[in-house]
């Protein structure tokens, strides 16, 4: 295929776009707490420009210090002073022939109380006394538990109501004295956008933040000309836009809007604003005189249905850009889950939209758009939608380190040189062809070693066999299925069959070695009954090797892996009992991937039993005792499926340790974890090669 349509210029306003990509915003975490930009997030954002994206628009950046921040490390276009480093920004992009848009923002009611109630005292004494910046991120999570008593003042929105889901911070309506100064913020952090040479603003009006909060009946509840009717709602945008408009004259604007909020989709009908309104509101919009519309959806009540886990389908709201279209002239900018330029291409094409949005798409891999013009679409890494980048951007957030990406290990680090080209040709062996094993040949390949992979099984992948078998969990075996392109690429040599041992090593007698071996269930062999004919693990359930129907089941433990095991069983008309040793489901899990995989558990009559350590199995049942009062209890079972973690498999790496130097394990035999956790290891095994 030859992306004519991906790859050709188009306008948006008076900014002249070389090509139909956009990197839309997704919080990182790389600013300075005074908002300037960092040099990390500067190289951060010139990788993907160097690797052809179009138009780059920053993560959120907030208009003022006083109650629009969102976190400690943004980005800030709310002084003078911030000038300067938005023109090295910009400057470094258009390097490339990439244009910068910056994303104004507010948080408002999603905002955390101690971002927007500390920044403005901690500001000055930070920069005072720059080693204080650390001791702000070890104090964060006793200042957090403090905002969660309500010893914060509260943050600021259109109205009082309900709180957010996800960040429940206490609010406080905005009197119209506030709103006025706000717009006035919002004008004049754009003035200061177009006095850098940044190329366009974007005004941040979806995903429940403060703008959208207006635009919502859900959250505007007010009675004077900025709530009620929906040109009432409109209001505190349309001024935003008219006083860009008159200060910046024809200086390119975006709107990000959500066009629908999908409470629909989350069983709350008549709730907020559906797709009908939104396209009032993109109408409205556009006779305001914006120059595009970047289309999304959704808020943090309805988080995944803006920030996708793994099992949606790509492309499945492209539905919203395409009614979008249908109603303006100007460009239409969309992140519809696309992973593929063939996707992009034919949504182009297919008139659904004029700009293929996407952000994780380039945090995966920068060069995304570079190898769809040199011909090489096969070897892009795609996003495979894990949420690892948001998950460690919020945890990191409240440490004063950055998100990270599961397949990119490099995210965060393009300031620290490409790996030693020490290789020399010298053989580098790595046992397993798994993502960890995977990862660590391509790396060492690209140092220069010759690499030889050999895998016991008779396909690579490894854990991600079974977690990618899971229902609707496909697409987390691209991790793989692109990590072989690029080794293949490479001259990797990756033979299947071959289970290696130490003897098997000697003789070969490579330079260094890599063990990946994997792990395997954890089966309980001290509790009575583990070995009975009905009991089996949860991979054998997932990769069907077992299959059980219309039974009594009870699933020992409630992870992922659990949970995923459940969901199986239930579609196989069993009645379902899951038990955990802690005090709640999936305990650690972040919130979306258990939110997603309670979706489809939810409705299947699966009972939940929390606080449940398992003691014994019997022929028809098991014996569980509770953590808190240590009384028994017995629960029927015709068949028990135990889901408690795994175990490294390091023997051939003992063996080995104290015979051979240059001899590193990495991914599950090392540590047990997700795909985000095998990927970085394996990456730092090849790193740690002499």
């Amino acid at each position: 295929m030859a992306y004519e349509m991906l790859l050709s210029p188009m306008q948006i306003g008076t900014m002249t776009v070389k090509n139909r990509v956009v990197m839309t915003a997704a919080e990182m975490g790389m600013g300075d707490m005074d908002g300037r930009a960092t040099e990390k997030l500067i190289t951060y954002y010139e990788e993907r420009a160097k690797g052809g994206v179009g138009l780059i628009i920053t993560a959120t950046t907030r208009v003022n210090d006083w109650d629009s921040a969102s976190t400690f490390t943004q980005l800030a276009a709310s002084h003078d002073y911030h000038i300067e480093s938005l023109r090295r920004f910009a400057d470094r992009i258009h390097r490339h022939g990439g244009k910068l848009a910056v994303q104004l923002h507010h948080a408002g009611r999603q905002g955390y109380a101690i971002s927007t109630n500390d920044l403005p005292m901690l500001l000055p004494a930070v920069k005072l006394v720059p080693p204080l910046r650390k001791a702000v991120f070890n104090s964060t999570g006793m200042l957090y538990s403090l905002e969660q008593k309500g010893l914060f003042y509260p943050v600021l929105a259109p109205s009082v109501c309900e709180p957010s889901y996800h960040v429940p911070s206490k609010m406080a309506a905005m009197s119209k004295r506030h709103i006025k100064k706000l717009i006035q913020d919002f004008v004049d952090a754009a003035e200061r956008c177009q006095k850098a040479g940044v190329d366009a603003v974007e005004i941040h009006s979806a995903h429940g933040y403060l703008i959208e909060q207006f635009l919502s009946p859900n959250t505007n509840r007010r009675t004077d000309e900025y709530g009620g009717s929906l040109e009432n709602r409109m209001r505190f945008l349309l001024e935003i836009i008219a006083g860009i408009r008159q200060r910046c004259g024809n200086y390119p604007i975006i709107v990000r809007l959500t066009v629908d909020e999908m409470y629909e989709r989350i069983g709350k009908p008549g709730k907020g604003y559906t797709l009908e309104e939104g396209k009032r509101i993109a109408k409205r919009l556009e006779e305001a005189g914006i120059d595009a519309i970047n289309v999304t959806s959704a808020c943090y009540d309805t988080y995944n249905y803006w920030l996708e886990p793994t099992s949606f389908v790509p492309g499945w709201r492209a539905y919203l850009a395409k009614e979008i279209k249908n109603v303006v002239s100007i460009p239409v900018i969309a992140a519809n889950l696309i992973r593929s330029p063939d996707q992009a291409e034919r949504q182009l094409e297919e008139g659904v939209q004029d700009f293929i949005g996407s952000a994780r798409s380039f945090i995966a891999d920068p060069y995304w758009v570079k190898k769809v013009e040199e011909g090489h679409p096969e070897r892009i890494k795609r996003c495979i939608g894990c949420l690892n980048c948001m998950e460690s951007m919020t945890n990191n957030a409240f440490k004063g380190t950055n998100g990270e990406c599961a397949l990119n290990p490099r995210v965060g680090k393009e300031t620290l040189p490409q790996p030693a080209q020490n290789g020399d040709g010298r053989l580098a062996l790595v046992v397993g062809a798994g993502v960890a094993g995977l990862m660590a040949a391509e790396t060492l390949a690209r140092r220069g070693f010759a690499v030889r992979v050999l895998e016991k099984g008779e396909k690579p992948g490894g854990q991600v066999n079974t977690a990618s078998s899971c229902i609707k969990k496909d697409k987390l075996y691209w991790a793989v299925t692109d990590l072989m392109e690029n080794v293949k690429e490479l001259g990797v040599e990756v033979e299947y069959g071959i289970e290696a041992t130490a003897q098997m090593i000697e003789e070969i007698d490579p330079a260094a070695v890599v063990i990946a071996t994997g792990a395997v269930p954890v089966v309980p062999k001290s509790i009575k009954g583990w070995d009975l004919p009905h009991v089996c693990t949860a991979p054998e359930i997932i990769l069907g090797k077992k299959t059980i129907q219309n039974k009594n089941v009870v699933v020992v433990g409630s992870g992922m892996t659990g949970l995923e095991t459940t969901e199986i069983l239930n579609e196989g008309g069993n009645r379902v009992t899951v038990i955990e040793m802690a005090n709640e489901v999936a305990p650690g899990t972040w919130f979306q991937l258990l939110d997603d995989e309670m979706s489809r558990i939810n409705g299947h009559g699966t009972i939940f039993k929390t606080c449940k350590r398992l003691m014994a199995i019997r022929e028809r049942s098991v014996v569980v005792e509770d953590t808190g009062t240590a009384r028994l209890e017995e629960i029927p079972a015709d068949a028990v499926v135990l889901s408690l973690g795994v175990r490294p498999e390091k023997g051939l790496y003992e063996q080995l340790k104290e015979k051979r130097n240059n001899v590193f394990l990495a991914g599950d035999a090392n540590t047990g974890g997700r795909i985000a956790t095998a990927v970085h290891d394996g990456y730092k095994a090849a790193l740690a090669v002499r």
